[in-house]
């Protein structure tokens, strides 16, 4: 078959591709920016790459029309804009659209499971996408599921988050609320069973686990797997705003995506029984097999795809990856480096594990303070992390960095800023000629960002001077 994968850099995307082209089939990635793209995506004959912007209807015609399936999973959950739901209905109009004018027999769209007669902002404006989403030319196929539970997901890190680094917690009372987690592995063997299934043209499936659990039990559950103890105290006095900021302080998310979880959280998601799981022979695993199974490819640092690593994560970039590619020298303040070389290896292997729990070699405690000042004033701070150990590619989220291009053969790693800041930062690590190039390039805004330059300037020296040393350096 030959098929076409919306969101193809996302949670879900990222994950579906590689079931997609084992099982032989011819697949088409669609991307906002192919600056994104997994370069591995390039070098495989069985995978093509089309830029395509579904908010911009011209750019579409790049997707070619003999298609015979088409994975709808663009969803914005976290994004920053008022006008989302609008953005989501525009994209959805403009896929129907389009592929009405294809020869795809079939869309499958991954939904959020929408059968409560109160509904977040976030689950209405899925509904409305699956409506837009109806057409007599092709057969739709919806899956709507609950908590999707995997490493990386977002409910999965930020459980994570809570229960590793609170042993009390006093909590807002929705923790009551009732829910039915699957597992992502589940989540991937409904989308890719369901290719070519006549028999599910036209129809809407709730997709789910076997449990029915609050999220209290959802997080002593998690805890219990851990190995921890923990306590839970719910309280009714917490308002939605105090309950986002507690997420936002506690858990590596953004605030728009808490409080988009907070909102959502306040809604009993039951799915509704029906045939699938025999239809496509999938039968969910428990909870407490998901978290496991979760841990286990972390431990074998072999995680597919995290939600960090969204662009909307921070809600900084909203443009293009290319646009940062080419660092300023105009009106820029810049702290240069450079260093020899003595195990080209070995520097290299150091840069492209930086950050995270690596660290950054050198004054890892001021990075921490600095990461705490960028979390009180609304930044993302250092909680996202990494997803790869020692691996990095464009597009990844590292701390309160972007990585704008990363190229080990090139010997070059540019990152971007996303912390809060009165301008904008660059920080590129390139050896050329047997030197460690390091620069870190900022061009403030007004007053205020030449204010803040001078006033971190002596901690700059110390800082990145140390870096580069350690980078270099031979045990």
């Amino acid at each position: 078959m030959k098929i076409l994968v919306t969101g193809s850099t996302g949670y879900i995307g990222k994950r579906l591709i590689p079931i997609l082209i084992n099982e032989g089939h011819d697949v088409i990635c669609a991307v906002r920016d192919t600056f994104r793209v997994d370069k591995n995506y390039l070098e495989d004959g069985h995978i093509s790459v089309v830029e395509a912007d579904f908010l911009k209807p011209e750019t579409l015609q790049n997707i070619p029309k003999d298609i015979d399936v088409a994975y709808y999973l663009i969803h914005s959950m976290s994004n920053t804009s008022k006008d989302f739901e609008a953005l989501e209905a525009k994209c959805a109009a403009n896929f129907r659209d389009y592929f009405e004018t294809t020869k795809v027999k079939q869309v499958i769209y991954l939904s959020g499971i929408t059968n409560d007669t109160f509904l977040s902002k976030h689950l209405q404006s899925r509904k409305n996408v699956e409506e837009l989403l109806h057409s007599e030319k092709y057969a739709l196929t919806v899956f709507k599921a609950g908590i999707i539970v995997g490493s990386g997901s977002s409910s999965f890190e930020i459980i994570r988050d809570l229960v590793e680094k609170l042993p009390v917690m006093v909590a807002p009372k929705w923790l009551n609320t009732k829910t039915q987690p699957l597992g992502v592995k589940d989540v991937l063997s409904f989308l890719s069973r369901a290719k070519g299934k006549t028999e599910l043209y036209n129809k809407s499936f709730d997709i789910f686990g076997p449990e029915v659990l609050t999220y209290k039990q959802m997080l002593l559950l998690f805890a219990d797997i851990r190995k921890l103890k923990r306590y839970i105290l719910t309280v009714p006095v917490m308002t939605p705003k105090l309950s986002s900021y507690w997420l936002y302080f506690v858990t590596s998310t953004s605030f728009k995506l808490a409080s988009s979880l907070v909102e959502s959280m306040g809604v009993e998601i039951i799915g509704q029984k029906s045939e699938i799981n025999q239809i496509l022979d999938v039968h969910p695993m428990s909870y407490r097999e998901a978290v496991e199974l979760a841990f286990q490819k972390i431990e074998q640092n072999s995680i597919v795809s995290s939600w960090k690593d969204s662009m909307v994560s921070s809600g900084r970039l909203k443009d293009s990856l290319f646009k940062y590619v080419n660092v300023p020298t105009y009106g820029c303040f810049k702290d240069y480096k450079e260093r020899k070389v003595i195990d080209m290896d070995k520097t290299i292997n150091r840069i492209w594990s930086i950050g995270g729990s690596t660290g950054w070699y050198y004054g890892n405690y001021l990075w921490k303070v600095r990461g705490h000042m960028d979390k009180l004033f609304g930044g993302i701070g250092l909680r996202r992390g990494r997803t790869h150990v020692s691996e990095l590619s464009a597009g990844d989220a590292l701390d309160f960095w972007r990585v704008i291009f990363s190229d080990k053969k090139d010997k070059k790693l540019l990152l971007y800023a996303e912390m809060k800041l009165p301008g904008e930062a660059w920080l590129e690590f390139k050896i050329e000629d047997g030197l460690l190039k390091q620069t870190a390039t900022f061009r403030p805004r007004g007053l205020a960002g030449r204010l803040y330059w001078y006033s971190v300037l002596p901690f700059h020296w110390f800082i990145f001077n140390g870096m580069i040393n350690k980078l270099v350096e031979v045990d």
